[in-house]
């Protein structure tokens, strides 16, 4: 054997920042992560459903999110989380874009494409901000649900509470999302992705961001549309 196939040989599949199965390590290690996260959102969003359906009654999304701001009397139900839930894909796009970019080694349109996924993740949490400050004020908060149930009964805390605790949950990881990508920004501002030769940083950024994006699909559902 010769000494180069040795060394080969010899080479951990750790140190040598590959996986077993030919992937980057790093790369392996988020997706190991996103597993372990989608288990924790999995496990609220199937004690949300359970307690949902094994209730009686339950408050109409038609009317716990018929406001947006500046409406004043007038309603629109569901208006102001489909503008949040659009805002979130198109920062899922420019996120696609910006690891595209990454791997034609295209500085510019990583950093363009980065600032326009930050600005989208600051808007969605303003918008979430907001409409958490507009139930506080309707008294709806953990421990208070001051909505009845769609057939007119008194309802329980039970909606309130999973949904600022699920939606907060969720809020968290769009903020650590939003944190990630400013660290990227300014590592690419940097040149430090120019100076390794790739932008893969790039790419693992991107996988949380798209899977934030898609717990979000659940969220929307599970809180808004059922």
């Amino acid at each position: 054997m010769s000494t180069t196939t040795t060394a080969t040989a010899n080479t951990k599949w750790w140190s040598g920042g590959k996986s077993p199965f030919n992937l980057e390590y790093g790369k392996v290690m988020m997706w190991y992560f996103l597993m372990s996260d989608a288990f924790t959102f999995g496990a609220f969003l199937i004690s949300y459903g359970t307690t949902r359906f094994a209730t009686n009654g339950w408050p109409n999304p038609n009317e716990v999110f018929r406001s947006y701001p500046f409406s004043g009397a007038f309603s629109a139900p569901l208006v102001f989380v489909s503008l949040m839930t659009f805002i979130l894909i198109i920062s899922s796009v420019t996120m696609v874009l910006a690891v595209r970019a990454g791997h034609n080694m295209d500085k510019r349109g990583v950093v363009i494409n980065l600032i326009l996924t930050i600005l989208g993740g600051l808007a969605f949490l303003s918008c979430q901000a907001w409409e958490w400050t507009h139930l506080f004020h309707e008294r709806a908060w953990w421990g208070r649900n001051p909505f009845m149930n769609a057939d007119g009964t008194q309802s329980s805390t039970n909606f309130t509470n999973f949904f600022f605790t699920i939606t907060g949950f969720h809020g968290f990881h769009v903020f650590s999302g939003v944190i990630i990508n400013v660290i990227m920004l300014i590592m690419t501002l940097q040149d430090k992705f120019e100076k390794r030769g790739h932008y893969l940083m790039i790419e693992k950024a991107g996988l949380y961001w798209h899977f934030v994006d898609l717990v979000w699909v659940f969220v929307f559902t599970c809180f808004y549309l059922i």
